[in-house]
């Protein structure tokens, strides 16, 4: 069962507005993980663990930096703060390249999903691709169809000022428009 039945199963979907969902993505995502533990009364990365994630068989998503050998972590860093901020538990999963591409792909061919009604479902509320920030990381992943290739940026280096993000979807879509020159 993939994530967006699972929600409609426990009424978590019918909760939110659709508008507010693709404005506020990790908001959201915070609140899916606390219904999602209330309803179950497991810890929500257990269900998404057991639903999506052993399904696809992305066995290189966490959902906690504790639960990895830190030395498969790459740094992150926050301009100005000179600690390495690796170590910091926030809460949220982290994936390795390969398991984010093979997820978005997941995504994209449909093959997450149980049937149509939930893909289109899923593509109502959300963009088939991912998009994060959090101290010390930041990533940029998309499937380009005409390329049949999903393009992921991770980066190490954040600010809140927007600057590092700005910078980083520039050299993101030259990555991307070198690699169409290309194919």
């Amino acid at each position: 069962m993939c994530f967006v039945s699972y929600c409609l199963k426990l009424r978590i979907i019918t909760l939110l507005n659709s508008s507010v969902l693709r404005e506020a993505y990790n908001t959201n995502y915070l609140l899916l993980y606390e219904l999602i533990k209330k309803v179950t009364g497991q810890p929500s990365f257990y269900t998404i663990k057991k639903e999506i994630l052993e399904p696809l068989n992305l066995n290189n998503t966490y959902g906690s930096v504790n639960d990895v050998d830190l030395d498969r972590v790459m740094s992150g860093y926050y301009v100005g703060y000179a600690q390495d901020l690796k170590t910091n538990d926030n809460d949220l999963m982290l994936a390795t390249a390969q398991d984010l591409g093979d997820f978005l792909r997941a995504l994209n061919d449909g093959s997450v999903f149980n049937n149509h009604k939930e893909r289109d479902l899923y593509a109502s509320l959300y963009e088939f691709e991912h998009t994060g920030l959090i101290p010390g990381y930041q990533s940029i992943a998309k499937y380009h169809k005409e390329l049949d290739a999903v393009v992921i940026q991770f980066t190490n280096t954040v600010d809140f000022e927007g600057y590092n993000w700005n910078l980083s979807k520039v050299m993101y879509n030259r990555v991307v428009k070198i690699l169409k020159q290309k194919s």
